[in-house]
Order: C-alpha cells, then sequence, then structure tokens
C-alpha cells in the first residue's frame, strides 16, 4: 500500500518542463571597441610613418645647403641671391667682404647710408638687437639689426602691408624658439619677404618658398660667412618691445658712409678699421685695416653660442635709397667663384643673380 500510495504521488506530480538555455549573441560592443582602437593606431602610425618620411624628405632636400669645409658657402647654389663680394682667407677663417667691412660702430643718432634695403652688413649701431627667435611687431632701427648679422643671426624682413594672417603665422613659425634668428616688418619692401645674412640676401615672393629654408640653412651661424664668431644673440640692455625706430628717410652724404666715414672702429673686434667717434665696445685688441680674417666679439658680445653651420662671394649693387624712394641701380649678373675654390688671399668675382635688394 504504501508503494502504491508513493506511484501515485509521483505518477500525479507535474512535470517539469526541460530548461532550454538560449544562445548567447555576438559581443559587438566588444568587437567595435577592438576594431576602433586598431583604426586609431592605424592611423597614428600613419601619421608618424607619414612625418617621418616628411622630415627625412625635407632634411635630403636642404642637405646640399649644409655647410661643409669642401663646401663653405651653399648658399651660392641658392637662385635669385645676393652675395657680395668675398675675400678667401684660407679654410680656417671666414670669408671677408670688402664692400661690408665688419667692426665698425656708429651712435645712435647716426644713421648709415647702406647700399641695400634691408641692408647686409657695414657700420652698424654698437648695440645688436635681440636675435634669439625674436618676433618684432613694429620695424626696428636698420642699424641695430645688422650688427645681428655680424653676429651670425638670420633676419627676416617682411612686408606689413602684404603678409598678413596665415602667412605671417607661417614666418613666425620659422622664428619662435629658434636661435640666432628674428623677422621685423619692413615698410615699402617690394616683395613679400626679403631675408639678410652678413653680405648675403634672398627676396621672395611666398612665405612657403624653399628657398627661405635654404637660405636659414646654409647662412645661420655659418662659420664660414659671418666675421664675429662666438658673438652672442641675447642683448642685455635691449628692449624688444620698444625698439629703436625704423627711419625710412632718404640717406645722404651727411650719413656714415659704407666705406666707415664717420664711424668708429669698435675695439676688440679685429674686421675693418674706420675713423669716425662714434661709440665703441670695450674690449682689448685692435683691428686690421683690411677688414679681413675672423673678428674677435668684445667681452658684452661673447656668449652661449648655438653650434655653427655654412659661406660665399658676389657685388653689391649701386645706389643708397632707402624704402620709399627709387630703385638703385641694377645689380650686376657677373660670373661667381664657388666659396672654397680661391685660395687664401684671393679675391672671389662678385655675382648677384635677382633684384638689386632695393625695396
Amino acid at each position: 500500500m504504501m508503494a502504491s500510495g508513493n506511484s501515485k504521488k509521483r505518477s500525479g506530480s507535474t512535470p517539469v518542463p526541460p530548461v532550454i538555455r538560449q544562445g548567447r549573441g555576438l559581443p559587438w560592443l566588444t568587437i567595435m571597441a577592438v576594431a576602433l582602437v586598431v583604426v586609431l593606431a592605424g592611423a597614428i602610425a600613419w601619421v608618424v610613418i607619414a612625418k617621418h618620411n616628411a622630415n627625412t624628405g625635407k632634411a635630403a632636400a636642404l642637405a646640399p645647403f649644409t655647410p661643409t669645409a669642401e663646401n663653405r658657402d651653399p648658399s651660392r647654389a641658392i637662385p635669385g641671391i645676393f652675395v657680395g663680394a668675398a675675400t678667401d682667407n684660407g679654410t680656417q677663417q671666414p670669408f671677408s667682404y670688402p664692400s661690408y667691412k665688419a667692426a665698425m660702430h656708429v651712435s645712435a643718432d647716426q644713421r648709415v647710408a647702406y647700399d641695400r634695403f634691408p641692408p647686409v652688413g657695414g657700420p652698424h649701431d654698437g648695440q645688436w638687437a635681440a636675435c634669439e627667435g625674436v618676433v618684432y611687431t613694429t620695424a626696428v632701427r636698420d642699424e641695430n639689426m645688422v650688427h645681428t648679422l655680424e653676429h651670425g643671426a638670420i633676419w627676416i624682413a617682411y612686408n606689413p602691408d602684404t603678409v598678413k594672417g596665415a602667412e605671417l603665422d607661417t614666418l613666425k613659425g620659422l622664428v619662435n624658439g629658434q636661435g640666432f634668428i628674428s623677422m621685423s616688418p619692413y615698410p615699402g619692401l617690394k616683395t613679400k619677404v626679403s631675408l639678410q645674412a652678413w653680405a648675403h640676401q634672398l627676396q621672395v615672393d611666398s612665405v612657403t618658398d624653399p628657398r627661405i629654408q635654404q637660405f636659414i640653412t646654409a647662412l645661420r651661424q655659418n662659420p664660414f660667412v659671418y666675421p664675429e664668431t662666438g658673438a652672442r644673440c641675447d642683448s642685455p640692455g635691449w628692449d624688444s618691445a620698444n625698439p629703436p625706430a625704423f627711419d625710412a628717410s632718404p640717406r645722404g652724404s651727411t650719413d656714415v658712409q659704407m666705406d666707415g666715414k664717420g664711424a668708429a672702429e669698435a675695439t676688440g673686434e679685429p674686421g675693418a678699421a674706420a675713423t669716425g667717434s662714434a661709440g665703441a665696445e670695450s674690449g682689448a685688441g685692435g683691428a686690421p685695416a683690411t677688414g679681413s680674417g675672423a673678428v674677435q666679439p668684445s667681452a658684452s658680445e661673447t656668449g652661449p653660442v648655438q653650434p655653427s653651420t655654412s659661406g660665399s662671394a658676389g657685388g653689391p649693387p649701386t645706389g643708397t635709397t632707402p624704402p620709399g624712394g627709387s630703385d638703385a641701380a641694377g645689380s650686376t649678373a657677373a660670373g661667381s667663384t664657388a666659396a672654397g675654390s680661391t685660395g687664401a688671399g684671393s679675391t672671389a668675382a662678385g655675382s648677384s643673380t635677382g633684384g638689386s635688394g632695393t625695396p
């Protein structure tokens, strides 16, 4: 009876339905997240590779313009560049440029009758403009800017009427955070941009012209070109926010001449002797009258400098007309002797391929 009762209970109980497990779907969120990570990684890798290739290509393109002992002034290969007539003083000394004698100073109230505008060398103010990546927002007095070139810096001048906005930002990108380079507006400039190094000039009408980088590579701190090796670019006592004002009025016979008449020889800077009474820097030692050989900066001008880099030859145009006046006589397109090919003490033929250099 007991067994029968149990059987009835078992037979009368409600059967338990089987549990059917539903199959899980694909983890789409995980798949999408992984795919996104892969895409982002690929994009980053592409950007890095592209940037590396671009930098490699840029470096390769500029390699021929890097100064070497065998090619002391590679800037001579830049189309349209002006290079002053040079005297080769041997591989251990920088070129000297008879038309652009170094180590001649004028006082703050004197002006120089430069042969090119913007000027590329010659007598200059004893106070150099700061040139450690300075972007000047106002035009600066020529005589102070020329002194930066003697220190191996590049000066980028631009026409403030035609270079604005994105183009101005492009130029600033070449200067900000860099050593031995500065830029300033230059009213009356007849091209958009004019680049200056000691006895060198290049004028272009595009801020993206590849020759701009070639010029900077070839001439910034080129120990074979600029006269005052070891000079600094920071300028004690200089106010970059309020620099001496630019003066565009015509120069004349009463101004200091390019041969140094009216200027003072900067003591402690062997370069080019000149007579006059303008203020000279303190320092020891005299300067040879010929202007040959390296110029030794005075104690106030030396300081930490960046590694040097480039050298050259060519003849200046005639004329001393500043911006706003008539053009100077056109420059000669004469055959030039490659830098480094002339013997020590010889004079290379002057050359100028391009504009007169007068804005």
